[in-house]
């Protein structure tokens, strides 16, 4: 291990590149968590040293991370690092393999980080295919995938069960679109670790999901690799137990998507990576996303308003209905379109932003009340569909320059790079109290490294 990665300043992550590889001495770094793997530990470590030496076009480095292993395990490491130039043995004094990832990728200065399993389960050919778009700078992160159509895969009926129907879960609950969570057989870019890895919370069997689930919100590009993997018919996963750790990992990380816990925002691309891009101003970003958005939300919003003006119906007039109906509806959107929409977290500004939604909502009242009082105008007693059908067709007219109005009045672009600039780097408490973040951290310092591990 040499220096730690530099700091990534605020702010949204630069475009990818191509990797400068002339420039670098070690491209890759592969990282094998161990805990009492005192009789498979070698033999994964010198096959995966002679496949990378066979296969690999740059330089690399295998790092043995033992997790408080109570075997031989630390004097197998050891004696391999002394061997082999390429392997490096680093020791943690507590257990969790996203322990000893965190603690490992943290302080490496390889560009692209990568980790499997010690029982290489998965079929090496698949190494290269994995890190080459992140060498390229096509992708920020890439898996390898039992569960993609053209794997090859031999395991018994139980684990294919819970490993299909964690993935379902994950798509249910948490909108996950990757197709293998769990697959012991991941790599990342080294500035998309320097960022993300602060903000994942667990240090067990739950780690990989919750990287790749905060790591495709933010929008970062997760590239999968269909694998040809045996099961390890020895492995010591206890599946009851981890599969717990899983679903309370799973409300975690839901409930802090839903109330905007995390600062994504700090992990997003710019699109693509033409220097033209870049040299751009007065381009507001992020526009089909806020399009999509605000028309969800706009959806949801008027089924509000629909169904609140039909109750208030039954007790007021059609005018009075309409303004009760449309001011609750607003107040509701005006929030939605805040922190989902807008990505404008915390209270700074609501109040204001609230009281600037009730203008543009006046603008809405105009519209949807000049459209009754014509309507009333036409002559004869409308009947209440054609009043609902009215006001739909009022609303519509006026969402467009709602948009426009919210996007340019409301939540501008400035004030939302204010908020990110405004907030600290990561998240300053956890669940278990205050959070030391990583860095900046002494290599040779091993309570340095213990204290990244947490």
């Amino acid at each position: 291990m040499t220096t730690t990665p530099p700091r990534v300043p605020l702010g949204s992550l630069p475009p990818r590149e191509h990797l400068r590889l002339g420039q670098i001495a070690t491209v890759l770094d592969v990282v094998i968590p161990v805990y009492n793997e005192e009789r498979d530990l070698e033999p994964c470590v010198r096959r995966l040293r002679e496949h990378l030496a066979r296969t690999f076009p740059y330089g690399f480095r295998i790092t043995i991370a033992d997790n408080a292993s109570t075997d031989r395990t630390p004097e197998v490491a050891a004696r391999l690092d002394d061997a082999l130039d390429e392997v490096t043995a680093v020791r943690l004094e507590e257990k969790g393999r996203g322990r000893a990832l965190r603690a490992v990728w943290s302080l490496s200065d390889a560009p692209v980080l990568a980790y499997m399993d010690v029982d290489l389960s998965t079929d090496l050919n698949a190494l290269l295919p994995l890190v080459a778009p992140l060498i390229s700078g096509h992708s920020d992160l890439a898996i390898g995938s039992r569960l993609s159509r053209s794997a090859r895969v031999v395991r018994g009926p139980k684990r294919e069960f819970i490993s299909r129907a964690y993935n379902l879960i994950l798509r249910g609950s948490l909108a996950a679109r990757f197709s293998d969570a769990q697959c012991g057989f991941k790599a990342i870019r080294g500035e998309v670790a320097a960022r993300l890895l602060p903000m994942v919370e667990d240090t067990g069997w739950f780690f990989d999901t919750e990287l790749l689930v905060l790591a495709e919100r933010a929008g970062l590009r997760i590239h999968e690799v269909p694998v040809d993997w045996i099961d390890d018919p020895h492995s010591t996963v206890r599946l009851v137990r981890t599969a717990t750790d899983d679903l309370k990992g799973v409300w975690r990380v839901g409930r802090a998507l839903a109330t905007g816990g995390l600062p994504l925002d700090r992990l997003a691309r710019p699109f693509g990576d033409d220097p033209r891009d870049r040299e751009l101003t007065g381009v507001p970003g992020g526009l089909a996303r806020q399009l999509v958005g605000f028309c969800v939300v706009g959806g949801l919003s008027t089924l509000l308003y629909l169904g609140l003006f039909s109750l208030f119906r039954l007790g007021a007039g059609a005018q009075l209905a309409n303004a009760a109906a449309l001011l609750l509806s607003a107040l509701a959107n005006t929030a939605a379109n805040r922190r989902l929409t807008f990505g404008v977290r915390g209270r700074d500004r609501a109040v204001r932003h609230q009281a600037q939604g009730l203008v543009v909502l006046a603008i809405g009242l105009v519209l949807t009340s000049g459209s009754l009082a014509a309507l009333d105008a036409a002559g004869g007693t409308a009947g209440h569909g054609t009043e609902l059908a009215v006001l739909v067709s009022a609303n519509l007219a006026a969402t467009v320059l709602r948009f426009l109005l919210f996007r340019a009045w409301v939540f501008p672009d400035r004030e939302r790079r204010d908020d990110d600039l405004a907030a600290p780097p990561y998240p300053s408490h956890d669940r278990n109290g205050p959070v030391d973040p990583i860095g900046p951290i002494d290599p040779n310092d091993p309570n340095d490294l213990t204290r990244s591990a947490r």
